[in-house]
């Protein structure tokens, strides 16, 4: 069983995907992922990650965002 806990959601402004990101606490062994929540029209796309991949892909979104012009 999962426990899930919202902690964000957005829409792109190209495209109109919804991101949602939730805390999923696995019940049984008590791990916490981050679970990323992709909606495109119908279809669903779900990541589970952990915190040592969280925090990679998280510091390499800002790293690329911060190089873009404003």
């Amino acid at each position: 069983m999962v426990q899930l806990t919202p902690l964000q959601k957005f829409v792109v402004p190209l495209g109109g995907q919804q991101i949602d990101l939730q805390e999923a606490v696995h019940v049984e062994g008590g791990m916490s992922l981050l679970r990323v929540r992709i909606r495109e029209g119908k279809r669903f796309t779900v990541f589970d990650i952990d915190p040592a991949s969280a925090r990679d892909w998280g510091e390499a979104m800002v790293a690329w965002a911060a190089r873009q012009p404003r």
